[in-house]
């Protein structure tokens, strides 16, 4: 038996901490943040929009970052 919890008003935040810089997915909102943190401080580099797939968002995320490099 397979139970399952939906709560529309939960806030799930996915991020992923590389080195100096977190990927972050908004929830619901289907933006990816590309942030630099520096110990506590958090700095919002740029955003890329989530359309059908979140590998190919990731990717131009990472393609963004090796511009600014």
């Amino acid at each position: 038996m397979t139970y399952r919890f939906e709560d529309p008003a939960a806030e799930f935040v996915l991020a992923v901490l590389v080195g100096d810089v977190k990927l972050q997915l908004e929830a619901g909102e289907r933006e990816l943040w590309v942030i630099e943190t520096h110990g506590p401080l958090e700095h919002r580099v740029s955003m890329v929009v989530v359309r059908d797939d979140v590998e190919e968002a990731v990717r131009e995320a990472k393609e963004k970052l090796d511009v600014d490099d």
